[in-house]
């Protein structure tokens, strides 16, 4: 029984790795995003930055890991074998709930996180105990649970989100209200003093948030606390002076140095406060292992007092764990998902909206909306104009494509967000209030981008919709974490050994296929089947580009139709399952073609105008071929997925006579556009009589077999269904070809 535990600190070991690996790729987006979205440095030295102050940060990080030994629980009501099954259980649950919200893409605490793992797994372990105990009830859990701290995380939640976007936006507000849009001008005349607040702000936020809990902070605690004015007094001096050499003697621009500044801060605090996340319970288990190791005692008989003493961190481990998060920034590509939905969310002009609008998003756009409305109401015509030339962006005439590559926010945006960011979090920790640095940082910057008036008419339902499935995801996270914890505490309580075996092997193996998903997620955009948003000016580039696209739309249309064929004469629910999704998958593209038109008429040559009907008719006709593509997938997979009658062999060798009819006539269109020899387009319009006519044949034959022996009215209707949506998609096609070689051969 004691090699177990032996194994298990081994294990351990190897999910501190992997714990790092999984926090860091989520809370990168605390320090990431406004220095990415800003676009004003490089990645290279972005990624630079933040791994300098990862590493110091972690290096320099002790004080912190308290809470895993006895923030939550008090140990000395636990025994050995029990405080090691809680560390398990608490470790694989936060691996498996960070690893889930990072393929999704969402921010999230670690804290939050580690907390609630150790809050369930401490409340199930105690109520076993309790359970067993013949003296004890439930009421007495209390005295093995600190639920303080758990009330104190569940008002942090509240708090950060409140109080931080409340204030990003109202500072963004006040910003924008003086510099404008076009602040060229105005930072060159006293933007070294703007740099210089923000620069104190985030200087205040490294000697009080980041540097707490490192060995050396309580050498100057007293210091800090007794002359916090002058303190902030002499690095506003002393910050406004560089500023103004760097700005009139450099010509640097002190922007840049605001963000490369903050976003070390950020990294720093998050390295030195939030490390306990990731190996303060490996850690709290090493040194119960030792204590009990040399004790003689038996593992459920060895009180774990001693982790209520402070226990002095190994400088070796901090140093391996602020490597492991230096090489998880560089190399992490879930890091950079994480820190894309953050810049989307709370980017200024148009963007993919990865999240859609629900009825919540919509009630509080409307309700917001009507608010604006009543304010401009009520302000002065002078004011409302003062206020409308501030905010009044400069009109850029690029391509959607293009304009993605533009910064997401600029450098006034980007300097508030760390700079408040900094600032809130300094003053809760002087006041003890328990806001989280994820909340934080992602609030401002929500706040920020709503002052900007990023959240318009045209994105204020999706951007809504994402931060509240953001803020959604939070309360997520504590009771999911809870959950997990104690039911995993439970199996290993129960199971031991073999129950931790096939844990680790469960975590491991979803693990890898969250990376497989995302891996595969990530690939989507090159995918060389994909259709391609039109970028050229000309009336010639415009059809060369559609070429391309409808050689890929033809080539998918007899894959998805031959696919739906094949399923129905099979009976296999999976593949016609399989072509919903890829129909799906076709219309979201054009759909997405369709939402890029307003960019591609912008972009035309004066010359080229005419282009622009023949891409919209083109567009038309794809959208009918698609329409009827998703009605035959629709129809085929609910008739199979309710286990109705299957078609007859009669029904399914016609259905396969018009698909290799169909076909045929696919791949001789596909191949055409490949080579744009947009001569053979009308030999390929001569073969739409014959499809017709085809299709007409099966529906006189389907029409005699109902009448003389068909007894089912839902196969029937199937059949009828798929037969005459395919006459549908037969013409849809052809009229796409037409429009094409009309147009081509006029151009």
């Amino acid at each position: 029984m004691d090699s177990i535990f032996y194994l298990m600190i081994f294990a351990l070991a190897i999910l501190a790795v992997v714990d790092l690996v999984v926090g860091v790729s989520n809370d990168a987006v605390n320090f990431l995003n406004s220095a990415i979205g800003s676009k004003a440095i490089s990645f290279k030295k972005i990624m630079i930055i933040a791994s300098l102050g990862v590493f110091v940060g972690a290096v320099f990080s002790s004080g912190m890991m308290e809470v895993a030994r006895k923030g939550i629980f008090t140990p000395g009501e636990f025994y050995f074998d029990e405080i090691m099954f809680i560390f398990m259980a608490v470790m694989i649950g936060d691996i498996l709930l960070l690893d889930f919200f990072n393929t999704l893409g969402l921010p999230t605490s670690t804290t939050v996180s580690i907390v609630f793992n150790l809050l369930g797994a401490a409340v199930v372990m105690a109520l076993i105990k309790i359970g067993l105990s013949e003296t004890e009830t439930a009421a007495d859990v209390v005295k093995y649970i600190n639920t303080e701290k758990a009330k104190q995380i569940i008002s942090g939640i509240l708090l950060s989100v409140v109080i931080s976007f409340t204030i990003g936006m109202i500072v963004q507000w006040l910003s924008r209200l003086v510099f404008s849009f076009q602040y060229e001008k105005k930072i060159k005349n006293f933007g070294f003093v703007f740099a210089g607040l923000c620069l104190t702000a985030i200087g205040y936020f490294i000697f009080f948030k980041g540097l707490k809990g490192t060995p050396f902070y309580g050498d100057i605690k007293e210091f800090l606390a007794e002359n916090m004015m002058l303190v902030i007094g002499i690095m506003f001096a002393f910050w406004t002076a560089f500023m103004f050499i760097l700005d009139k003697l450099f010509k640097v621009n002190v922007l840049i140095i605001v963000l490369g500044v903050g976003t070390f801060g950020l990294a720093l605090a998050f390295a030195g406060n939030d490390l306990v996340n990731f190996i303060g319970v490996p850690m709290a288990a090493y040194h119960s292992y030792e204590a009990w190791s040399v004790s003689g005692i038996p593992a459920s008989e060895f009180s774990m007092e001693i982790l209520s003493k402070k226990v002095p961190t190994e400088p070796l481990l901090l140093f391996i764990a602020g490597g492991i998060m230096v090489v998880t920034l560089a190399f992490s590509k879930k890091a950079r998902t994480v820190a894309d939905t953050s810049i989307d969310l709370s980017r200024q002009g148009e963007g993919d909206e990865r999240f859609k609008p629900n009825f919540l998003s919509k009630a509080i756009v409307k309700g917001s909306s009507k608010l604006v409305q009543g304010l401009n109401f009520i302000l002065p015509a002078a004011v409302k104009t003062k206020i409308s030339n501030s905010f009044e962006t400069p009109a850029i005439e690029i391509s959607q494509e293009k304009a993605k590559e533009l910064p997401a926010f600029d450098l006034i945006r980007a300097s508030i967000n760390l700079a408040v960011a900094g600032i809130l979090i300094s003053i809760a920790t002087s006041m003890k209030l328990p806001l989280s640095t994820t909340y934080v940082t992602f609030m401002v910057a929500m706040g920020t981008s709503l002052a900007d008036r990023a959240w318009g008419r045209e994105s204020a339902v999706y951007r809504v919709a994402g931060v509240l499935n953001v803020i959604g995801g939070w309360f997520l996270t504590a009771l999911t974490a809870f959950s997990i914890a104690g039911t995993l505490t439970y199996i290993i309580y129960i199971g031991r050994g073999p129950a931790i075996a096939i844990l680790l092997l469960l975590a491991a193996g979803l693990i890898v296929r969250n990376y497989l998903n995302h891996k595969k997620s990530s690939n989507k955009e090159s995918d060389h089947t994909s259709l391609k948003k039109s970028a050229s000016k000309t009336v010639q580039g415009i059809i060369e580009e559609s070429a391309d696209n409808v050689a890929k739309s033809m080539s998918r249309t007899k894959r998805i139709f031959s696919g739906v064929v094949n399923g129905l004469a099979s009976q296999d629910v999976g593949t016609l399952k399989k072509m919903r999704k890829r129909v799906n998958k076709f219309d979201d593209e054009v759909e997405e073609l369709r939402n890029h038109l307003f960019y591609f008429i912008k972009n035309l040559d004066d010359t080229s105008v005419r282009g622009s009907n023949f891409y919209i008719m083109i567009l038309a006709k794809l959208t009918d071929v698609v329409q009827s593509l998703e009605f035959i997938a629709k129809k085929s997979y609910k008739h199979i997925d309710n286990a109705h009658k299957p078609l007859s062999s009669s029904q399914v060798e016609d259905l396969r006579e018009i698909e290799a009819a169909l076909s045929t006539s696919l791949v001789t269109i596909e191949t055409a556009f490949q080579k744009q020899s947009f001569a053979d387009l009308g030999s390929c319009l001569e073969e739409e009589s014959t499809l017709l006519q085809t299709i007409s044949d099966k529906i006189d034959a389907q029409i005699a077999r109902t009448r003389k022996e068909e007894v089912s009215p839902k196969n029937t209707t199937l059949y009828f269904n798929v037969i005459l949506e395919s006459k549908d998609l037969v013409r849809g096609v052809m009229r796409l070809v037409e429009e094409y070689h009309n147009s081509a051969a006029d151009a």
